[in-house]
């Protein structure tokens, strides 16, 4: 019995996934939970573990090809009758383009769309839902395609080369005039990718390749960019007291517990409880609906030397500050290990983010999608203060710049919020806040 395995949605949005390493090949005998090829998202790295015990019969997908969630990627034989399916979870991306013989049937019924299929035989012949979506959607005739995957086997990078050199149109002879394509045609429905390739390095430039992980990134924000119409605001925070605190303690904190006792800490603590008295932040957009999360968990951002990731302290509004500070060690960890796990980058609500450990004093960050804000930690500077009496002293000040999804947040409810959180920080002391 061939039983299939498909793309699984590793993480909350997440449409689609690229195939990095294929860890078997045909013939290799594979038990339940063993892992099967290595998959690059926008959220994490992750392994694709087999669902069965048995034999692998084909691999449908070519390393270094993206497809989308529910796709199939390979096959395997099993022995024995096994139970029904659960139901499938794939995403409407991928239930629209479930398999070729309904791409075939449509494009029979409208001439004008018709992708070709090659009659000879081989890997290259069958095509995933991901490259023939691609090749409709820009009129190219696949037959006409060399591919460089597995066996001749065309990839969606294969279909892109064909577009960014111009495109192979199948011409529809035989539709009439009047015929209503399936599609706008490729100038209307897609930004041209020739502007891409027409880039050309000059003699001393330095050509950086586009890691999987940075188009990744990319893809992300510019989502986030394209649907959250985004607003921002920021408020300056005298930090003197929590300074003091937190310096009072450092060395004590790390000799006793081996990691670090840092401002962050107590800002992700001073946001997590102010989460908790507007939730209204603690948001997604959900098309007709919104819906206000229950935990508060925390999306923190960690850099590499190349990447951005954002792992996340869940239930922070829970922990004391000495409980932030360790995860956030922790992640940290991780992230610079490349030992991030799925668990660690998902069910994230609302994202903090330390720039000021850079030196950075005002910034606007781009909201986490589906997250309903971001919120900047800047670099803590001294400044002259005016004091109440006319009195002029160095304090430490500290601007806390939000971004905000203005279909969600209006600039009211977002104004209570960061004078909450500036509360909050402006009174923390040894009176006010335990570490522990």
């Amino acid at each position: 019995m061939t039983q299939n395995i498909v793309m699984p949605q590793l993480g909350e949005s997440v449409t689609e996934g690229t195939i990095d390493r294929w860890l078997v090949k045909p013939g290799d005998t594979v038990k339940k939970y063993d892992s099967l090829a290595e998959v690059t998202t926008d959220k994490v790295t992750a392994e694709v573990p087999s669902s069965f015990d048995g034999v692998i019969g084909e691999i449908l997908t070519a390393e270094g090809e993206t497809v989308p969630v529910g796709a199939v990627v390979c096959t395997i034989e099993v022995e024995g009758e096994l139970p029904p399916a659960p139901k499938k979870k794939e995403s409407s991306v991928s239930s629209a383009i479930m398999n070729a013989g309904v791409q075939k049937k449509a494009t029979t019924e409208q001439p004008s769309m018709k992708v070709a299929q090659p009659t000879g035989e081989g890997m290259k012949a069958r095509y995933s839902p991901a490259v023939l979506r691609l090749a409709q959607d820009n009129d190219i005739d696949l037959a006409q395609v060399t591919g460089s995957g597995a066996q001749g086997r065309i990839t969606r990078k294969d279909v892109q080369a064909v577009i960014a050199g111009g495109g192979t149109t199948v011409q529809a002879t035989q539709a009439p005039a009047e015929e209503p394509t399936l599609a706008p045609p490729v100038a209307e429905q897609k930004p041209a990718p020739q502007a891409v390739a027409q880039q050309t390095a000059e003699e001393g430039d330095i050509v950086i390749p586009v890691t999987k992980v940075r188009a990744a990134i990319a893809k992300n924000m510019q989502r986030s960019v394209t649907e959250i119409p985004h607003a921002w605001m920021m408020m300056e925070v005298d930090v003197t007291d929590l300074v003091a605190y937190r310096d009072s303690l450092k060395d004590d904190f790390k000799a006793r517990e081996g990691f670090s006792l840092t401002y962050f800490a107590f800002f992700v603590k001073a946001v997590a409880q102010a989460l908790k008295e507007f939730p209204a932040l603690n948001s997604t957009w959900a098309g007709d609906t919104i819906i206000q999360k229950k935990a508060v968990n925390l999306s923190i951002a960690v850099a590499t030397d190349d990447a951005l990731f954002v792992p996340v302290i869940k239930n922070a509004d829970d922990k004391s500050v000495k409980g932030i500070a360790k995860d956030i060690f922790e992640l940290a960890q991780k992230t610079k290990q490349g030992k991030l796990t799925l668990a660690d980058m998902s069910g994230g609500t609302f994202t903090v983010n330390n720039t000021g450990s850079f030196g950075s004093v005002q910034s606007m960050g781009i909201i986490n999608h589906p997250q309903a804000a971001i919120l900047q930690i800047e670099n803590i500077v001294k400044k002259p203060v005016i004091l109440p009496g006319g009195m002029i002293a160095a304090r430490d000040i500290v601007n806390l710049c939000l971004s905000l999804d203005h279909r969600i947040l209006d600039g009211l409810v977002c104004g209570k919020f960061l004078a909450r959180v500036k509360e909050i920080l402006e009174n923390t002391n040894k009176s006010t806040m335990s570490v522990y």
